[in-house]
């Protein structure tokens, strides 16, 4: 059974539309005060839709851009980023697969939390429960709000991009919310719209009610990003 509800609740949007902003400097406001080289303008903000989202997907030069209030916003990710989302999803999957707890999403699974708000979680974390007929979804856009997201901060996310990104993943009934910070090499592990714990490299992230159980030494995350080839016949550096 899924959490989602069919049409965007007014208390996420602000006054007027992305069609109705006069300048391009109202529209980057509007969507988080993020940088201009991420909205793409074909077709212009305001009237894109899905199946825009899938073509630029599809596309030679594939493009993963989430809908927010029919504008195509590219989603930012960078190389160590990836690195961290692909070693965070590769520990959840170790955890969930034993027991079959749900499937585990990468950073182009595409989740529809509201009528015309397509998101893309870096790494997210679904039970059968919250999957219809407690199947992998057949759509490539499917009606979903994870139990988990994980959000890795890139160099051009906002913090208005973050917290608007907060507020309508709990709005959408996602249980919990980890922000990553690769530079600082903290976890803000938030369990509503409001408040959070931040982690350190020396604590332990924990799976919380959504996944009983699970614990990951963030160091052993971070980690990731110190690795390099050992010299021929030597020892591989320390981190």
């Amino acid at each position: 059974m899924t959490l989602v509800q069919k049409e965007t609740p007014r208390n996420l949007e602000d006054p007027g539309s992305p069609a109705e902003a006069e300048t391009v400097a109202d529209l980057l406001e509007r969507l988080g005060g993020i940088p201009p080289e991420r909205v793409l303008l074909r077709p212009p903000p305001g009237t894109a839709t899905e199946e825009d989202i899938l073509r630029y997907e599809g596309a030679l030069r594939k493009r993963l851009c989430e809908l927010v209030e029919g504008t195509l916003v590219e989603k930012a990710m960078g190389y160590r980023e990836s690195i961290l989302v692909v070693a965070l999803s590769g520990f959840l999957r170790e955890f969930v697969l034993p027991g079959n707890l749900g499937l585990v999403s990468g950073a182009d699974g595409f989740v529809r939390l509201f009528s015309g708000l397509v998101r893309i979680p870096d790494v997210a974390f679904a039970s059968w429960d919250r999957l219809p007929g407690r199947r992998v979804p057949e759509a490539p856009i499917p009606d979903l709000a994870p139990d988990l997201c994980v959000e890795v901060l890139s160099k051009s996310n906002t913090e208005r991009e973050i917290v608007r990104k907060r507020r309508e993943y709990f709005t959408a009934g996602v249980r919990l919310l980890w922000v990553i910070d690769p530079d600082d090499r903290t976890v803000a592990v938030h369990r509503g719209p409001d408040g959070a714990s931040l982690l350190r490299e020396a604590d332990t992230l924990d799976g919380g009610e959504v996944l009983p159980g699970f614990q990951l030494e963030l160091r052993k995350l971070f980690a990731e990003l110190d690795r390099a080839q050992a010299p021929s016949g030597g020892a591989p550096p320390r981190a």
